[in-house]
């Protein structure tokens, strides 16, 4: 068992370790009697705080979320340090907002994700879903993630979005660098190869992800000038003519939107598909409930995917005045970060929190982030895309396992898998 000394979650080398460790590392922070406090990373040319402190309980996840008066997304939520404003143009989307700024913008784009769109959205999920099968059944035993996994959620969005067949490769590409800037394979370059998860590497890779960012919301700001001219029945489209209350979105907020749609719509659909082969894969009998009745299992399947998996690691919230929470006193500008992982596997609330268990209920998981108004806007459209997949999947490819062990993404952001042998 790791002692405080021993974990230090501002430290890069930390998110190499293997699952185990990190996961004993946050079993310690949770029986602690208070949050621990870490130092921030110091990276050059960004600016940065003293520390932050690390909740890692599920009551305290809960109620920070819940309270977002108190615990402020602005001017970050999605860095520890504070985004140069130069970066912000490109990643400061309503998830680093508060009301009534992030209420107008959900107000607006919430209009994508109404129960008669996704309705709509069905028969081009089953048809996106019927031809990866195709190929991977043409295929023959491949990258499940890059095969299967990643092409299903940028599709997609590409389709809600009006892009355009011929820069979707583009897309897919770019978003891998932003969710990988701590990871060389994504974020290329050999000094940062070399470099590895250095300061100077991360710096590398933010540097590439700027350009990344840049380049999505270039296109998706050019899109949008399009379709004031010429409207189609794209997303796009919907948006640039969208009013509520008054209230529409310029070309910026767009183009900060897409990079929001593109990237989270990605992250959540691709790892969870691919975090739960890797788990039906390891529990063969959970497997077996679940193929006896399909119908009747999957959706408990996935929510019991998505709280094991955990995407997306940790939000940042920062204090607006003084505050006690669950015994502990938070001052005003306390930056503190919100461990979805962690709350997830909270013995307090979960029974055997380490077991996979598809007939886990209740199972209050948190990984579309807490309640309260940043809960995320597609989960259902990830519900569905998952459900639609694993449907095609196990159903014309019923014997489909992983044959080897994941390769795992080098981030303390993204619980991500980057590539995942499978066989069948």
């Amino acid at each position: 068992m790791a002692t405080t000394l021993e974990v230090d979650l501002s430290d890069l080398e930390f998110w190499g370790l293997p699952r185990r460790h990190r996961e004993e590392a946050f079993t310690h922070l949770r029986a602690l009697d208070h949050p621990a406090f870490f130092p921030e990373l110091k990276l050059p040319f960004i600016k940065t705080g003293a520390g932050y402190y690390a909740l890692v309980k599920h009551a305290d996840v809960v109620e920070a979320s819940r309270t977002a008066e108190v615990f402020s997304s602005e001017p970050c939520s999605n860095s520890i340090a504070d985004l140069p404003r130069y970066m912000a143009r490109y990643f400061g989307s309503m998830i680093n907002m508060d009301d009534p700024r992030h209420a107008r913008l959900r107000r607006i784009v919430s209009r994508a994700f109404t129960p008669r769109v996704l309705t709509k959205l069905e028969e081009d999920l089953q048809r996106t879903a019927t031809r990866i099968v195709d190929d991977l059944i043409a295929k023959g035993p491949c990258d499940f993630v890059t095969e299967v996994a990643a092409r299903l959620p940028v599709q997609v969005i590409c389709d809600m979005m009006g892009i355009p067949e011929h820069l979707r490769p583009m897309v897919y590409d770019r978003t891998n660098i932003i969710l990988g800037l701590g990871d060389p394979e994504y974020t290329g370059g050999r000094e940062f190869i070399n470099s590895g998860i250095t300061r100077t590497g991360m710096l590398y890779g933010l540097t590439m992800g700027m350009k990344a960012g840049y380049e999505l919301n270039h296109l998706a700001m050019k899109l949008a000038r399009k379709r004031r001219r010429d409207p189609g029945d794209d997303l796009v489209s919907a948006l640039v003519s969208a009013n509520v209350d008054g209230e529409t979105l310029t070309d910026q907020e767009i183009g900060s939107f897409f990079i929001l749609l593109v990237v989270a719509g990605n992250e959540t659909t691709r790892n969870a598909m691919s975090h739960g082969l890797k788990l039906l894969t390891d529990n063969p009998a959970q497997r077996d409930l679940l193929l006896s009745d399909f119908e009747a299992h999957i959706a408990p399947t996935i929510e019991e995917i998505l709280r094991m998996a955990t995407p997306v690691i940790q939000f940042r919230r920062t204090l607006t005045r003084d505050h006690t929470m669950n015994g502990h006193d938070y001052k005003k500008g306390d930056k503190v970060l919100l461990f979805y992982n962690s709350a997830n596997r909270d013995e307090e609330v979960f029974k055997d929190p380490d077991t996979f268990d598809i007939t886990r209920s209740p199972n209050p998981h948190v990984a579309f982030g807490g309640p309260g108004p940043h809960f995320c806007l597609g989960a259902n459209l990830a519900r569905r895309e998952i459900t639609v997949m694993f449907r095609e999947l196990f159903t014309r490819v019923p014997s489909l396992r992983t044959d080897g062990p994941p390769d795992r993404l080098y981030s303390n952001f993204i619980n991500g898998i980057k590539h995942l042998p499978c066989t069948f």
